[in-house]
């Protein structure tokens, strides 16, 4: 028989002392957490981020600002903020592990590729706590669905942000360009200057000329964070954000549509895809109109633009993105007879009431430098020889001149250098030298290259903007502006920030009887209907127009062509029975409209340049008689209009 020994049972003096010892502890603990608590409620607010406890901190965030709008030059918006939805992402609250079921399930409500949606976390340059911006302008019954549903959607966020509403679309696109999201690469040079992680930028037009002013001046919060990064509420508002500044536009919207409707007649009836229509107030440099097509709807990118859109846009041959009034330069044509004519006139080479005598063709070396109608005009003086367009008066009068000195009055009259107009992009074309050609190609100006000089083809490229300024001096006497965009900038409470008054490049070196001869010699061109039917309007316009060869001949030895038109009409437009040429209302140099007008690859049997000005100009003096010639702006073979 085993006997087993019991151990002996606690006595109650024993377990007393150690239940004592064990409510020490507790209420030492209790006491110390309380004496901790007090602490940080007392503490007061820090200024940066400041830990709480073991489990939180406080921290400063910044608060966006409200980005400006922008109006045209009678006051109606063109651009506004609209309350939108957005789909966001936190990547720290949305496990590994269901991520791709998360995004599928996400990418079927929104319509999106999951590997899109993978991109855009993946690539965001935020940190892991950062909301990543997936989906804007979220449609309502959309943003509910997520918002009701967080279990099945772990990490999605469903938020308002301010968008972009451009009220016209297309019409303004290319002036007003759009905003786009700021790249992990720019924020390594943006970030210095208070730009966020899910921040917009300007891309283009004056979004992006204006930037600054647009953007407006960020606010900061104190908000509660937990150790992880994640906000639990915010604390305080420290600095209240400042909306950013507006704009108001020298454009017409009204113009602008009427500028808009000529175009869109023009090019569908000749069958073309690409061309400028731009209008100046020739005694301020206010662009009053400015259209280039094809064009884009800046709505597209303020809503998020989808991959295929955009690739759609940028694989266009014709550049809808490009802004063919300021980005492309093209050989003038005999536009830029303008230049040939008055330095000749200005340097003494010829006289204005001096005859010269044209030719069928100028024989060089054995090449033959054509007149464009194949015949010749006779003996022509500058009223004569510019009204015709005369291709061998200019090669000789050119050959006077000579190439440094043609480029010298290039340059007088703002070609071959950028106009300095308040939107990106801008080139600078280009005015053939003796050096430029020798630095260029390593060889000197040819003579048969200073006859191509002297008519705007060649090595001569110019701008619609530099046509449309040039074209402007001489309308005005001779003054050359900066070319605007935006008349004045406004505050948050309508005050006015800054006025652009405008701006002389230079005062032209020429005399006010040689640009006076000019005028009428471009009124000329007009009244013996060298532009058709122009002659026969109710207004007063004096023009000139261009065709400008480019590319490879055809089996019949011709080669495409653009065609340009630049006139300007007077301030007082109507004809008047005491001057029913013209003449003197041109002579004057009170003139507030001259437009520009290019057509891309036209290649139609008259010049459709200027059935598009034409159009334009009967739209906005509301002429009620339609001269419109639409069988000129057939395809054809014909050398076109000069």
């Amino acid at each position: 028989m085993t006997t087993v020994e019991l151990e002996p049972q606690r006595s109650r003096p024993q377990l007393l002392s150690r239940f004592v010892v064990f409510g020490l502890v507790i209420a030492l603990v209790t006491t110390t957490l309380a004496a901790r608590l007090a602490y940080l409620q007392l503490l007061p607010a820090p200024s940066q981020a400041t830990t709480v406890g073991d489990a939180t901190r406080i921290v400063l965030q910044p608060v966006p600002s409200a980005r400006g709008l922008i109006y045209d030059r009678d006051g109606k918006p063109v651009v506004t903020n609209v309350p939108t939805f957005v789909v966001q992402i936190r990547p720290s609250e949305l496990p590994f592990s269901v991520r791709a079921s998360v995004v599928t399930r996400l990418g079927a409500i929104l319509d999106m590729s999951p590997t899109t949606i993978n991109q855009l976390i993946d690539r965001d340059p935020g940190a892991n706590f950062d909301l990543v911006p997936i989906a804007s302008d979220v449609p309502e019954d959309t943003a509910r669905v997520l918002s009701e549903d967080p279990l099945d959607f772990p990490g999605v966020h469903v938020g308002v942000e301010a968008q972009r509403d451009y009220a016209y679309g297309p019409l303004l696109a290319q002036i007003l360009g759009y905003t786009g999201a700021v790249t992990s690469s720019e924020l390594k040079t943006l970030a210095d200057k208070g730009y966020l992680t899910d921040d917009w930028i300007g891309r283009a037009g004056v979004e992006q000329e204006y930037e600054t002013d647009l953007r407006g001046t960020y606010g900061t919060q104190q908000v509660e964070e937990d150790a992880t990064g994640l906000p639990i509420q915010v604390l305080a508002q420290t600095q209240a954000p400042v909306s950013g500044d507006s704009l108001q536009l020298s454009i017409d919207v009204t113009m602008q549509q009427q500028a808009q409707k000529a175009l869109d007649w023009g090019l569908k009836a000749a069958g073309l895809k690409s061309g400028v229509i731009a209008v100046m107030n020739p005694q301020t440099g206010e662009v009053l109109a400015m259209v280039s097509m094809p064009t884009y709807d800046d709505n597209l990118f303020a809503k998020g633009i989808s991959r295929s859109d955009f690739q759609a846009l940028a694989t266009n041959k014709y550049q809808p993105l490009l802004d063919h009034a300021i980005s492309e330069q093209y050989a003038p044509g005999s536009t830029y007879k303008l230049v040939t004519g008055s330095g000749a006139l200005q340097d003494g080479k010829i006289r204005a009431d001096q005859k010269i005598q044209t030719y069928p063709y100028i024989d060089l070396n054995g090449f033959h430098f054509v007149d464009w109608n194949h015949r010749g005009f006779g003996p022509l003086d500058i009223y004569g020889g510019f009204g015709n367009s005369s291709d061998t008066y200019f090669y000789q009068v050119a050959a006077m001149l000579g190439i440094d000195r043609l480029a010298y009055w290039g340059r007088q009259w703002g070609f071959g250098g950028l106009t300095g107009i308040d939107l990106p992009g801008e080139v600078d074309g280009n005015v053939p030298t003796n050096q430029w050609k020798i630095d260029t190609l390593g060889q000197p100006i040819y003579p048969g290259e200073v006859f191509q000089a002297g008519i705007g083809q060649g090595y001569d490229e110019v701008t619609a903007i530099q046509l449309l300024d040039a074209y402007s001096a001489l309308a005005n006497g001779g003054k050359l502006y900066q070319p605007q965009v935006v008349r004045q900038i406004t505050g948050p409470s309508g005050q006015v920030v800054r006025s652009f008054a405008p701006e002389l490049t230079r005062k032209l070196p020429i005399s006010q009887t040689v640009l006076k001869d000019m005028r009428v010699a471009a009124r000329t061109g007009v009244n013996i209907r060298h532009t058709y039917n122009l002659v026969d309007e109710p207004f007063v316009v004096a023009a000139k127009t261009g065709t400008a060869e480019f590319g490879i001949r055809n089996a019949k030895g011709e080669m495409p062509f653009h065609d340009w038109f630049a006139g300007f009409v007077p301030a007082d437009p109507w004809k008047t029975s005491s001057d029913p040429s013209g003449f003197k209302a041109v002579s004057r140099t009170d003139s507030n409209l001259a437009v520009v007008v290019f057509a891309y690859d036209a290649n139609t049997v008259g010049n459709a340049a200027t059935e598009i000005a034409k159009y334009f100009l009967q739209l906005h003096y509301a002429v009620k008689v339609d001269l419109r010639l639409p069988q000129l702006l057939k395809r054809g073979d014909f050398y076109g209009q000069d």
